[in-house]
């Protein structure tokens, strides 16, 4: 395959999407998307991969399977996703919820066309990168519809969330764990969506550094996750994880006083140092002895729909732990468990209702080439599942000796609301 670079002629939300439009003929598409908020640890504006030449669809045994697929395409850009349900080979632990979406548990592919986004420079790997070129570019966008007719469902009515809620406090108050994220889910069912279409118009909602967009097959992931689980970059492992959540404010002047009151507030400090402390401890497992330093604590970030409080912890990878190693000793996400993590995970296993599936999982790739990964956290994002015409929203937040129900409750229909934007959607 060739590498060819060209001219972006198009403004490049426009070109995004005639390359999304394009994409749609093939199985396989990931597509990742920074929105301009590329950090210090990002490689690129944005990276379409479609059409598998090797894949790997596992639903067992997947971190044995991952490690040999990476292991036997040296020298690739390799894009996949993990499921959160993967805790369940690295502990001895089990999922009870009903799984209404049926993904695999994972799934990564070697592609055979890559389009990358760089300042006003389109980059192209494939046999023929003018061809493709051409017909991105000739692509027409189909007229957006004016409305999206999908009626969004609770799982949980309001008093079984306050129930679940004061069930997962009792465990707190008993000193089972010190804190847990509880997700309920929001769906609909019969709903026949345009998957690119909703993605553009969650994206132009809520724009977001680890916004993503991927397809397996019949099953899509349309996300705006502002989250990222981990990366490595030069031998160096960095895990960014949210704990601490507000709305924004009507106004600047509000939104001051909100991002202070946060800076000040107990329960939302409590909630990251210990998310931080969690991290440090995953970490400690890959990590070459005395490396693992949180390097910015309490960082607020803010998006259209909600402020975010961010801390970044780093380390030295131990060369004795492969990469595979490392998700073996850090996934899932402890901001999508809770501490102790162990606990916390066998907790929810027994209150929540739904598998969360690709929800609180992670989307990223391996780069075979110069040994580097980079993996969000799979936070606002819309599962679906075309051939069942089943789609799927999860939210969760932290659950305290402090926390009350209705605030965490409001605070679920917060996260919700970009998306529910996106689809033109009240709860029914």
């Amino acid at each position: 395959m060739r590498i060819e670079s060209f001219d972006l002629l198009d403004s490049k939300d426009k070109f995004h999407q005639k390359a999304l439009h394009w994409s749609g003929q093939f199985d396989e598409i990931s597509f990742f998307n920074s929105n301009g908020m590329s950090d210090q640890w990002g490689r690129f504006e944005s990276v379409l991969a479609v059409k598998a030449l090797f894949s790997l669809r596992a639903n067992k045994n997947v971190l044995v399977q991952l490690e040999q697929f990476l292991e036997s395409h040296p020298a690739q850009f390799i894009p996949g996703f993990l499921s959160y349900d993967i805790k369940n080979e690295i502990e001895e632990l089990q999922t009870t919820g009903k799984d209404h979406l049926e993904f695999p548990e994972a799934f990564f592919f070697v592609p055979a066309i890559t389009v990358r986004l760089a300042k006003d420079k389109v980059y192209i790997e494939a046999e023929d990168p003018l061809k493709i070129y051409q017909a991105i570019s000739d692509t027409e966008i189909p007229p957006a519809k004016t409305t999206i007719s999908v009626q969004m469902q609770s799982r949980w009515t309001r008093s079984e969330y306050i129930k679940a809620f004061e069930n997962t406090q009792a465990h707190i108050q008993r000193g089972d764990i010190y804190e847990v994220n509880l997700c309920q889910e929001f769906f609909a069912e019969d709903a026949d969506i345009s998957p690119v279409e909703v993605y553009h118009r969650l994206n132009a909602v809520s724009p977001t550094p680890f916004s993503s967009f991927f397809k397996v097959g019949h099953h899509f992931i349309i996300s705006a996750s502002p989250e990222r689980f981990l990366a490595k970059r030069n031998g160096k492992l960095i895990s960014q994880p949210i704990k601490g959540t507000a709305r924004r404010g009507a106004n600047s002047v509000e939104d001051k006083q909100i991002v202070a009151d946060m800076l000040q507030s107990q329960k939302e400090i409590a909630e990251n140092v210990m998310i931080v402390d969690l991290v440090r401890n995953d970490l400690t497992r890959s990590a070459l002895p005395g490396t693992v330093e949180a390097t910015h604590l309490f960082e607020i970030q803010s998006f259209e729909q909600v402020h975010q409080m961010i801390s970044t912890i780093t380390c030295l990878q131990d060369p004795q732990i492969s990469n595979v190693g490392v998700f073996k000793n850090t996934f899932p996400a402890g901001s999508m468990t809770g501490a102790p993590k162990i606990a916390a995970m066998q907790i929810c296993d027994q209150i929540e209702v739904c598998k969360r599936s690709i929800y609180a999982g992670s989307i990223g790739y391996f780069d075979t080439i110069c040994d580097e990964f980079d993996f969000n956290v799979v936070i606002r994002s819309l599962l679906y599942n075309k051939e069942k015409q089943y789609l799927s929203l999860h939210t969760g937040g932290a659950i305290t000796n402090q926390a009350s129900a209705e605030q965490e409750y409001q605070e679920c229909l917060l996260k919700a609301s970009a998306v529910f934007k996106a689809l033109d959607t009240n709860l029914r």
